[in-house]
């Protein structure tokens, strides 16, 4: 639920899809937008913070998160009729909250359901040839943040088999060309914040 009283409780599902689809959307145009190696760099940092306060208060400072976050309160304010202090509220509230659960998931070695290369894959979605499971059976991006997370280098040269330039021109690519297509291979990451979000 939305623990805000201005929300009426007939339209707590209302908001939180609407949270889970800023949370999406915005990944979705930030990769389209080439800014994919600005996401690892998101869920490096999140992975190195321990303390859920100091996570939470890093994620709002990142300019992906306060994107996601002025575009929320915006729908809040003109969608649902909400003051701009107390949509302010529920935004800051839902959506660094659900990011911080994810970059937790996603950098936990216990986890093999969640990884970078699932989330990614599942934000831009498939391509219409591409099988399901193409993305199974090697893990660039989840090695990368791995890499990240272990303090090697940055990614950005070719010797361990792929290029970090290539990798990100070609996820831009399958993002913008599934653009139109709002829902399209969202459905397990939609279902996990929006899971997050109904704490």
């Amino acid at each position: 639920m939305v623990d805000n009283p201005e929300v009426p409780n007939e339209h707590n599902q209302e908001v939180l899809a609407e949270a889970t689809n800023t949370i999406t959307g915005g990944f979705q145009n930030v990769i389209a937008g080439g800014g994919l190696q600005n996401i690892l760099e998101l869920f490096k940092r999140g992975g190195n913070n321990k303390t859920a306060s100091g996570g939470l208060g890093g994620l709002l400072k990142n300019p992906i998160v306060t994107m996601m976050v002025g575009y929320f309160i915006s729908k809040l304010v003109n969608k649902f009729k909400m003051n701009p202090t107390s949509a302010s509220n529920v935004a800051t509230n839902l959506i660094p909250g659900s990011i911080n659960n994810l970059i937790e998931q996603t950098n936990d070695p216990n986890n093999e359901q969640v990884t970078m290369d699932g989330v990614v894959n599942s934000v831009i979605g498939k391509e219409e040839q591409e099988p399901q499971n193409a993305s199974i059976g090697g893990s660039p991006l989840q090695d990368l943040l791995d890499k990240f997370m272990g303090g090697g280098d940055n990614g950005n040269n070719g010797n361990d088999g792929f290029n970090l330039q290539d990798l990100i021109g070609n996820f831009t690519q399958k993002a913008r060309n599934n653009m139109g297509n709002k829902q399209q291979g969202r459905g397990g990451l939609m279902d996990m914040i929006q899971g997050f979000l109904s704490r």
